[in-house]
């Protein structure tokens, strides 16, 4: 799908001295409070990440150690914003970023007469309105629920649990 996108970004994460006992699981932590929500700085939803800290090897193992083999992270502490110290990382994320004109894949489910509400990659809601429905379907109420019928072609349906193909407006 067009609107997953792999990125790189080198980031410095905040963290309390209460945690320096495991600064990795901090990191962790820090990022995953952004998992499945808009950052405008990453100008798309964040599925998932994964951390490289500076002086890991390529199989993600700490090359530094300490005399008592305890790893050694490098970071800088903050003037200003003490007791928080920064740890400077690479991040390699997945990102959700669909963009006008993309087209996305959903499965309906809810309809009204003046709109179609699907889900796209089974977390991330999308309403189409009236507006933007063709005009060739028109809404019929059947029982509890309702469906778009095709006036052209009577066997093309849009109801609950079908799967839609629409561009993306906004």
């Amino acid at each position: 799908m067009e609107a997953l996108r792999e990125a790189t970004a080198e980031l410095t994460v905040y963290v309390h001295p209460s945690n320096a006992a495991d600064v990795r699981l901090a990191v962790s932590r820090q990022l995953s409070t952004l998992l499945f929500s808009y950052e405008d700085r990453f100008d798309g939803v964040l599925l998932s990440h994964e951390v490289e800290f500076e002086g890991d090897n390529e199989d993600g193992q700490d090359r530094k150690v300490d005399g008592d083999g305890k790893r050694v992270i490098k970071a800088k502490i903050l003037d200003g914003l003490v007791p928080y110290f920064g740890v400077p990382v690479t991040a390699n994320m997945l990102l959700f970023s669909p963009q006008p004109e993309m087209i996305l894949e959903g499965k309906v489910e809810m309809l009204g007469k003046e709109s179609i509400h699907a889900i796209v990659l089974g977390v991330f809601s999308a309403a189409i309105m009236a507006d933007d429905i063709p005009e060739m379907f028109k809404f019929k109420r059947r029982g509890h629920g309702g469906k778009f019928i095709s006036q052209s072609d009577k066997r093309h349906v849009i109801k609950k649990g079908s799967m839609i193909r629409f561009s993306v407006k906004r």
